[in-house]
């Protein structure tokens, strides 16, 4: 499994778990059963593979951070939604939200630099949503990274 496709394993596990608050590492487990994968096999779109061992554990890393770190990472969101209200970000955008501010934030892999989380966010949503909120997920993202850079000093 690339780590491209792990990712968007992670995205759909964390919606899940936003939705059923089942424990982290049983969801994932769950998820990847023989059963519910032959299950999926006919579902277009459905991730039906089964992860290697370094993909697994990246789901369970990303899975378990946002799980971990929701009220932060919700922050992070709240304030760099500007002109969205809460209730208009769809739970796909905030799970894409989520998990890219998770690899950026707490995830402290070196092939994860913040751009590449970035981009494969962005990439994903294209595939879950309208142009609209791509461009807001985009600026969420970018407006967390601008606050991070130190402030001129004045001359």
């Amino acid at each position: 499994m690339t780590r491209t496709r792990a990712r968007e394993a992670a995205v759909r596990l964390i919606f899940a778990q936003t939705a059923t608050n089942e424990k982290p590492k049983k969801l994932v487990a769950d998820y990847f059963e023989p059963e519910h994968l032959d299950s999926l096999r006919s579902e277009e779109g459905a991730i039906a593979e089964e992860p290697d061992e370094r993909s697994l554990e990246y789901i369970n890393r990303l899975v378990g951070l946002v799980a971990d770190h929701r009220l932060e990472l919700d922050e992070v969101v709240r304030q760099n939604a500007h002109g969205w209200r809460p209730e208009r970000i769809s739970r796909t955008a905030m799970a894409v939200l989520r998990c890219a501010l998770a690899e950026i934030m707490y995830l402290n892999d070196p092939d994860v630099t913040p751009g590449v989380a970035i981009n494969e966010a962005l990439e994903l949503a294209k595939g879950f949503e309208e142009p609209e909120t791509v461009a807001f997920i985009n600026g969420v993202l970018g407006g967390y990274m601008r606050s991070l850079e130190p402030a001129e000093t004045a001359e």
